[in-house]
Order: C-alpha cells, then sequence, then structure tokens
C-alpha cells in the first residue's frame, strides 16, 4: 500500500470513529475483557478489599474480568449480584451489636444473640441461592482450647438444624493470631477439624484462608490434602502484607490451585488481598492478574 492510501484509510478511520464515538467504546469494552478462563476454578473477590469502588461498578467489572462472585456481602447486596448474573460464594450480614470479630461464639453470652442472627439470615440467604455463610470463633479472652471448642460447639448446634434444613453451609474462618488478629481462637487448622467433629453435620465447615495460615502454620499444600473433607472455601491473599498473590510474595499460588483442584473441589477462591493501586485502574489490574495466576 502506497502512502497516499494509507493516509486516505488513516483519515477514513479516524473520522468514522470522530463521528461514532460508540465504536471506540465497544473497542474499550472488547479490550477489557479477560481471555476465556479455563473453568478450573470458580473465581470470586471479596468485597471489603474494593469499598472504594461503587458496588455496581465492581459487579460491572467483576463479570469483564470473569468473576463468578462478590463474596462478603449481605442481603441488601445479593439482589445486586443477581443483576449481573453473579452469586455471593460467602454470606454475612450485620452482626447484632457488641458481636464481631473478636467476641463471636466462643463468648457463651454471645449465643442467644448469634442464634437469632443467624435464623433470621439462614432463610434469606437460602432464597437468594446463598449456599455459605460465614461464622467466626472470637478470642480467647482468657481461655483455653478445650473450653473455646466446647463453647463454639454449644453455639453452633443451637443453629445447625437450621442450616440443615436450608442446606447452608456455616463456614467458620481461620485466621492468624501472630499478625493481624491477636488471640483469636481459631488460629490453627486441626482446632478448626476437631471442632468440625464435635458439631458433626457436613455443614459446619472450615474457610481456609490461605494467608492466615500461611502465616500461623506453613505447610499449606500438605494441610490441604490432609483435611481437604473438612474444608468448604477458600481464600487468598499474599504473604507476607496481604497484598496481590503475584512473584512479590512467597506463596507459589499456581501450584496450591493445582492441589486444591486434585482434591475434588467443586467451589469457589475468593481473592481476599488488599490491592496496591490506590486508583480503580490498578486496583482491577491487580485483581484480573490474581484471577489468571489461579486459573491454571
Amino acid at each position: 500500500m502506497n502512502r497516499r492510501k494509507v493516509l486516505k484509510n488513516t483519515a477514513l478511520a479516524t473520522s468514522l470513529t470522530l463521528a461514532n464515538p460508540l465504536l471506540t467504546r465497544i473497542e474499550a469494552a472488547e479490550n477489557a475483557l479477560q481471555p476465556e478462563l479455563k473453568g478450573k476454578i470458580n473465581h470470586s473477590a471479596c468485597r471489603w478489599c474494593y469499598q472504594s469502588i461503587p458496588f455496581e461498578d465492581l459487579c460491572k467489572s467483576a463479570k469483564a474480568i470473569g468473576l463468578q462472585s462478590i463474596e462478603l456481602t449481605g442481603p441488601e447486596e445479593w439482589q445486586i449480584l443477581k443483576k449481573y448474573d453473579l452469586t455471593c460464594a460467602m454470606g454475612w450480614g450485620t452482626y447484632p451489636q457488641g458481636i464481631g470479630l473478636t467476641n463471636f461464639f466462643s463468648n457463651p453470652k454471645n449465643h442467644d444473640a448469634l442464634a437469632g442472627f443467624y435464623e433470621d439470615l439462614l432463610p434469606k440467604a437460602a432464597q437468594a441461592g446463598i449456599k455459605n455463610l460465614i461464622c467466626l470463633s472470637g478470642n480467647r479472652a482468657g481461655m483455653g482450647d478445650y473450653e473455646g471448642l466446647l463453647n463454639c460447639k454449644k453455639g453452633l448446634q443451637r443453629i445447625i438444624k437450621t442450616a440443615e434444613k436450608y442446606k447452608i453451609t456455616l463456614s467458620m474462618e481461620l485466621l492468624n493470631s501472630k499478625v493481624d488478629h491477636k488471640d483469636y481462637q481459631c488460629d490453627h487448622t486441626e482446632w478448626g477439624v476437631v471442632l468440625c467433629e464435635m458439631v458433626g453435620s457436613e455443614y459446619f465447615k472450615l474457610l481456609y484462608d490461605i494467608y492466615h495460615m500461611q502465616i500461623m502454620e506453613g505447610d499449606v499444600i500438605a494441610t490441604i490434602r490432609k483435611y481437604y473433607p473438612y474444608i468448604s472455601h477458600y481464600h487468598t491473599g499474599g504473604v507476607p502484607g496481604r497484598h496481590e498473590i503475584d512473584e512479590t510474595q512467597e506463596l507459589n499460588y499456581p501450584l496450591i490451585m493445582k492441589t486444591i483442584v486434585e482434591t475434588g473441589y467443586k467451589g469457589f477462591i475468593g481473592q481476599e488481598f488488599i490491592p496496591t493501586p490506590s486508583e480503580t485502574s490498578g486496583k482491577l489490574a491487580s485483581l484480573k492478574k490474581a484471577v489468571q495466576i489461579c486459573d491454571i
């Protein structure tokens, strides 16, 4: 093609783009879309890591990236997720006053309030098609491991029949008590497994947070291989710092994902790292890269 034809075609393309801005928007949308994912992993992201992004904007971006879920969302958000053909892989709600991460099932004084809370939330979750609801142990507050196990068992047994009725799994999150959540009781996988055995229901399992358990006990792959029947859900995060799960941190996430798939796991992987960029585009780029890393 000679110079005159090149200039003529370039001018024509420019005039078409200026005359029809829709072409520019379509091209931008196509460029933003993720290549088709492999389908071995169901991808999710935790809402709180992207609080600065309006929820519906996050839903749109999640779909473009290839996510099927935005989790740690409550009833007021579940209907919005449906609008974008998304689900919530791990639900929660607004806890009763005075109850939270540090003060949960390990404290018997909370059992009445927690029973009421979950008896109200479970049918709402079932109606919305939610399959998992998060729960916590709370802090030790001076009690030993066995006392904490008994207290958590008693509290959970008050609601487990309702969870079974609606076929919703209550998932207790494993958190580290070394760096982020001092004194938290459910801080080792084996403690959580013992509690699962004590509760004795397939609808009570563990939320295995890879970031937290790498800090607390390490040996992530061997632990998953040993205890996967007790795990209902997984969270990610880079160690140290809980940022991106890329080459800037110490965990081999592709191998961890391969191990999880080999156990027969069919649930979701929830991205729960804190993106380092401050701007929205950077946060979403980090999320997109994390999905690609986990898409083994």
